[in-house]
């Protein structure tokens, strides 16, 4: 596990930003994160840690969730599955709409090389639970096995660990 200094550093270039994308949500942008090397070598060895070992690929869901993935899989050395928005792939396997906090969304994926596969699941953040939801659903209908699911971020007291059950790990709290 990274250090705590290293870790505090990391967590300190998350900013807030109030009334995004409506009135009432409270944004976190993580890309002066993103930005910093260091920064975002620790919060992805964070991420995959407590699962070391135990997937064969990881999957991002569209956005950030992409690039916290794309390098969660380059640190582990395993495959790469992009949970994509709908309408974005030529051939989308499965489809699976969900709720969001302020809306609704459809996710989408291929299943190439998806059946028989052991995946880490991977947001930036973790609030009500519907994208995570939704993304193991997804991974589960293509035929592979979610070992456990990480996100850099969680809002306490929204009920997405609750939402989720099994393994979860995030590296933040707010």
């Amino acid at each position: 596990m990274p250090d705590a200094s290293a870790l505090a550093r990391a967590e300190s270039l998350i900013t807030s930003i109030p009334d995004y994308p409506k009135p009432g949500i409270m944004f976190r942008d993580i890309t002066p994160l993103l930005t910093d090397a260091a920064a975002l070598r620790t919060v992805v060895e964070a991420l995959v840690e407590p699962f070391a070992g135990r997937f064969d690929a990881v999957a991002g869901v569209e956005a950030r969730g992409f690039l916290l993935a794309g390098a969660a899989a380059i640190v582990a050395n395993v495959g790469l599955m992009p949970i994509r928005k709908a309408g974005k792939l030529p051939r989308p396997a499965a489809a699976v709409e969900y709720d969001l906090e302020y809306g609704s969304a459809t996710i989408e994926m291929h299943d190439d090389n998806a059946a028989g596969a052991r995946v880490l699941l991977l947001d930036d953040v973790l609030a009500t639970g519907g994208t995570l939801s939704a993304g193991r659903e997804l991974l589960e209908a293509v035929g592979s096995e979610v070992i456990g699911i990480a996100t850099l971020l969680e809002i306490d007291g929204l009920g997405g660990r609750e939402a989720l059950g099994g393994d979860v790990h995030a590296v933040f709290h707010v």
